[in-house]
């Protein structure tokens, strides 16, 4: 079955327009991030060689930052539904990350580096799960997957520009990281900005209209996958402290993005794999500028897609990539391989990242889109953690070649069940 406003689509209704707000959107997370990336491409050096902390006190902060981000996002999304606001908590967030970044200039101890990494972590986590809802809220279902497409691809451009206007700024004033911590402070200040002044709050009426109908996503419909997956939608309501109307098909999303999250381990790995193969430290950022320009680049136009296409078979295609990806990093020793696999992992971020945003909106009621949101990132989250620790243990016993075919193994079993999804959906 498809949605019936894909196929009024493809008969050659026009596709509505981008809401404005929509795009204000994207430009405040790429002005976040252009700040965000600013800081944190230099913090861990000038934690370290700075202010003499520990490589332990680095990761127990990262730790901490991160686990919390993970708990204020369920928080933010049930009250974003309560509320029956999405703007308040989005600027919220915004502004208490744009808060934290003078703190990063002036830090005279770890200490200082660990609450401005809570304080924005907070503001992060304030901010997802009602920004997302947002989006779902002020676009049509005929162009949501575009709509995250677009603004995951702004995002992405911050997170490229980020650390290159770093390293420029580094050079032309002779490693002054607190100069670049505090040009840093514009960007974030100015993404505020724009959320005020160009983002409306979505009326409640215009989202309960856009509640999501009994099929949607290019055949992913309310049918026997969402019964398929009936069990674990009881089992998510049972665990959540609260009442909610969460269904199969909506576990069924869950489910899916924590198995992806499982196999895509960190960008970090793709870094030290690249160390391995003889890339120079100095030119180590370049492998985070190559992988977030392939994902810039893709992820709007594969969004796109994702509005005419099933979405669980480009999911099952997007984790075909991710085995690709995991495969040439493990069996090829030159660095040609090497990049090629980093390329194919930022084509995988493309396809995949706006696209499961664009499935969970799909599959939430319009009323609980922002705890839905919540619960998701924090399980997809809880799941990356895991990964992650998984992969370093199997590096650190059996290296890298190890490390990347275990995760295209698990990223293959998630490209099949997305492909059963799609064909169980698919049946009336």
């Amino acid at each position: 079955m498809s949605d019936p406003s894909l196929a009024a689509t493809a008969q050659g209704t026009p596709r509505p327009r981008m809401p404005r707000a929509v795009i204000a959107l994207g430009v405040v997370s790429l002005l976040m991030d252009l700040s965000s990336e600013m800081i944190h491409g230099l913090l861990p050096a000038f934690l370290i060689g700075g202010l003499g902390a520990s490589a332990l006190a680095l990761g127990l902060i990262e730790g901490a930052a991160e686990a919390t981000a993970l708990m204020v996002k369920v928080v933010s999304g049930v009250l974003s539904d309560r509320s029956g606001k999405r703007k308040p908590w989005t600027l919220y967030g915004y502004g208490l990350a744009a808060l934290a970044k003078p703190l990063f200039s002036f830090a005279a101890s770890a200490g200082w580096i660990f609450g401005a990494r809570l304080i924005d972590r907070v503001g992060k986590g304030l901010r997802g799960a009602p920004r997302d809802a947002l989006i779902a809220d002020l676009t049509p279902p005929a162009i949501r997957g575009a709509a995250y497409g677009m603004r995951q691809s702004l995002d992405t451009i911050g997170a490229v520009a980020g650390p290159l206007l770093a390293m420029a700024l580094m050079v032309a004033w002779h490693d002054d990281v607190r100069a670049v911590f505090r040009v840093a402070i514009v960007p974030a200040a100015l993404a505020v900005f724009v959320l005020w002044r160009f983002v409306d709050e979505a009326p409640r009426t215009d989202a309960a209209a856009q509640a999501t109908p009994k099929t949607s996503g290019g055949g992913d419909g309310r049918t026997s996958a969402g019964s398929r997956w009936a069990p674990l939608a009881a089992m998510l309501r049972r665990l959540l402290p609260f009442d909610t109307a969460f269904d199969g098909r909506f576990a069924g999303v869950v489910a899916l993005g924590a198995a992806a999250m499982l196999a895509r381990i960190s960008e970090a790995f793709l870094v030290l794999r690249a160390s391995e193969g003889g890339l120079s430290l100095r030119y180590t950022p370049l492998v985070l500028v190559a992988l977030n320009v392939v994902y810039a680049l893709t992820a709007w136009p594969l969004g796109r897609l994702a509005d005419r296409i099933p979405r669980h078979r480009l999911l099952a295609l997007g984790m075909a990539v991710l085995v690709a990806a995991d495969l040439a990093l493990a069996m090829a020793p030159e660095s040609a391989a090497i990049w090629l696999g980093i390329a194919l992992f930022g084509l995988h971020l493309g396809m995949t990242q706006g696209l499961l945003a664009a499935m969970v909106a799909d599959a939430a009621p319009a009323t609980l889109r922002g705890t839905a949101f919540g619960v998701f990132h924090l399980v997809s989250g809880a799941a990356l953690l895991l990964g992650n620790g998984a992969a370093g243990l199997l590096w650190q016993q059996l290296g890298a070649e190890a490390t990347f075919i275990a995760s295209a193994g698990c990223a293959g079993s998630v490209a099949v069940a997305a492909l059963w999804s799609s064909r169980t959906a698919a049946r009336p």
